[in-house]
């Protein structure tokens, strides 16, 4: 039997939102609802200051929609979202919390660029192989929640387990723990969700998550100066950054202004990764600077940081990221997969991996 939208609604609608009195359809708090075969997710968006009334309200909405004929498999999770006070205390601020550790993770290393599309995700997921062939414990957070790539890019597949209903058990390959939004959604759905939505989900993916022990935790994050960045730098104890980007001119003028941010936002700046940095013909041998060539490396000595890697633009390592093994685990003596252990040995003498 095919589950239906309509009968999964239906379901909600029989449990009550104790804050309104209304159903929860009628009362609001169900987003990006999602009925795939007999597979149901959805997010219940709430005000944290409420987070233990409502995850009663939660489990009795999973209950209510597995017990829709059809339905094999439930999803939902909470994400906070407050609404402002119409009454404002102008004489009074609240203490921020400041930034926190995450359990059983000794670092946390993001990887952020400027500008999409430059090969970010291709090098965390490289990095975090590398790092796990030297011996490190090490766990990914894919935090580019609209654009989740490493589930493909680590070979990882299926759904994450929720023993409790509260705390979110995290997938392995590679030796890599990874937790992505991308495990929650088919891979050609889009994540259509707003800023607070946003927010809650990442704080669970990094609080929530069991972890377990780990040397490092790389965050993967979007591209850009948003929300996401700012509010890893706030509320996690951050050891550091390391910047990606082509040399090309506008990816550059990008990088800039992501370096600018962490640094006003008081993250450590680990260092620049120039990738793509040159082409070499696999027929001919020719070597070719597509983008221009250096360009990170000039940029890197002008705002003091240092320069991790120059890594080619190479068939290899799209195909291996294509096929999830990344190249430093398909093939770990290639001169592509040294560039990324070189990098991997530098954080682990540096303290940073």
């Amino acid at each position: 039997m095919t589950t239906t939208r309509e009968a999964v609604l239906a379901a909600l609608k029989g449990v009550t939102d104790p804050i309104s009195g209304q159903d929860l359809v009628s009362a609001g708090p169900v987003r990006a609802l999602t009925v795939d075969g007999g597979s149901v997710r959805f997010v219940l968006e709430i005000d944290p200051a409420r987070a233990e009334l409502m995850e009663d309200v939660r489990a009795k909405a999973e209950a209510a929609v597995r017990a829709v004929p059809g339905v094999e498999q439930v999803s939902a999770v909470m994400t906070a979202h407050r609404e402002a006070s119409p009454e404002l205390d102008l004489g009074r601020r609240p203490e921020p919390a400041g930034p926190r550790r995450i359990a059983g993770v000794d670092r946390i290393v993001a990887i952020a660029s400027g500008k999409g599309g430059v090969g970010k995700s291709t090098v965390t997921a490289n990095l975090a192989a590398a790092l796990a062939a030297e011996g490190r414990r090490v766990g990914l957070l894919d935090a580019d929640v609209y654009g989740p790539s490493q589930p493909r890019m680590l070979g990882v597949s299926g759904r994450p387990a929720s023993p409790d209903g509260k705390t979110i058990l995290p997938l392995r390959n590679h030796g890599v723990t990874m937790m992505s939004i991308g495990l929650m959604t088919r891979e050609d759905e889009a994540v259509v969700w707003r800023g607070p939505m946003l927010m809650g989900a990442l704080q669970q993916m990094m609080n929530q998550v069991q972890w377990g022990a780990l040397d490092v935790l790389l965050v993967d994050l979007p591209p850009g100066t948003g929300d996401v960045p700012m509010t890893l730098s706030q509320n996690a104890e951050v050891t550091g950054v390391i910047v990606v980007s082509t040399p090309q001119d506008v990816a550059l003028l990008d990088a800039r202004k992501g370096v600018d941010m962490f640094r006003k936002m008081s993250v450590p700046i680990l260092g620049m990764i120039e990738n793509m940095s040159t082409h070499i013909c696999s027929n001919c041998g020719h070597e070719e600077h597509l983008f221009g060539h250096g360009g990170v490396r000039a940029e890197a000595e002008k705002l003091g940081i240092p320069l991790l890697a120059e890594i080619p633009l190479a068939l290899g390592i799209r195909l291996a990221s294509d096929g999830g093994a990344p190249i430093v685990v398909s093939r770990p003596t290639s001169p592509e997969a040294a560039a990324f252990r070189r990098i991997a040995q530098y954080m682990i003498e540096t303290e940073a991996g």
